[in-house]
């Protein structure tokens, strides 16, 4: 990829009921957020959606068309409400059938006679599914066409993504700078925006704080090119020294807690 273009976008569903109700906590997000950006890959849209066969199916579609890549946890274990992979075959309109790769991987994993039917679903997938290699339970992942199909738990989604992120045609990866101060977001907003008019290669966000006592706000600058970041940090600092406030690098501390 041309460094100078646009970094490919992904996106990310989230499929299961379990994450719908609470009973669950998703942490798959913001691993495979900031895993994304080390290859140049930007995260661009998540959605979380239900075990409902019509709606996985539609949702994949929708997303596969819309960015470079899609990537799915959830859904592919051994159990009766485990149907993604299934509907991934639905949405691609091939066959879902038993993968003789992952077949061959589950009967050498498990012992003889364990290998039973609802295991075996772990093997089942979309015709023309390319394995991806999972290095902690060994029922695989996969890849079809821009679709990389991965476990929910987050230790065996984890492994999977390492495992295929090589595949990955990504981009620069994205910096970020970060800058804390004693002052509230009113008071910066106007400035910030003008330094998102300037710079418009860099991402500008505020998110306002109150930690013992202090109102204030941490500044995040956001961006693929380092110059223009560099510069547009600089001039946040700007505004801040402008103001009679202090500018600290990295997420505010509060004074009780600093170590100088």
């Amino acid at each position: 990829m041309n460094k100078t273009e646009k970094n490919p976008q992904a996106s990310l569903i989230i499929i299961g009921n379990e994450i719908l109700s609470g009973r669950t906590q998703d942490v798959n997000l913001a691993y495979l957020a900031a895993e994304l950006n080390k290859v140049g890959v930007t995260l661009a849209e998540a959605r979380v959606i239900p075990d409902v066969p019509d709606t996985i199916v539609e949702t994949v579609n929708e997303l596969r068309a819309k960015y470079d890549y899609v990537f799915t946890t959830g859904g592919i274990g051994p159990t009766h409400d485990d149907i993604t992979s299934e509907c991934i075959a639905r949405a691609f309109g091939v066959d879902y059938e038993l993968n003789a790769e992952a077949h061959a991987i589950l009967l050498a994993h498990y012992k003889e006679g364990d290998l039973n039917e609802a295991r075996l679903r772990m093997a089942r997938m979309a015709k023309g599914a390319q394995l991806v290699e999972n290095p902690i339970s060994k029922a695989p992942g996969y890849r079809i066409d821009n679709v990389y199909v991965m476990a929910g738990v987050p230790m065996i989604m984890q492994g999977m993504f390492q495992s295929m992120k090589h595949l990955l045609d990504g981009g620069t990866p994205t910096q970020s700078r970060t800058i804390g101060a004693e002052v509230p977001e009113g008071r910066v907003a106007e400035g910030l925006g003008r330094v998102q008019e300037e710079f418009a290669d860099v991402d500008v966000g505020s998110y306002p704080f109150y930690r013992g006592g202090v109102n204030g706000t941490n500044l995040v600058l956001r961006s693929t090119n380092e110059v223009q970041l560099e510069a547009a940090t600089e001039a946040v600092r700007n505004i801040l020294r402008d103001m009679g406030a202090v500018p600290h690098e990295g997420e505010f501390v509060k004074p009780a807690d600093r170590k100088d």
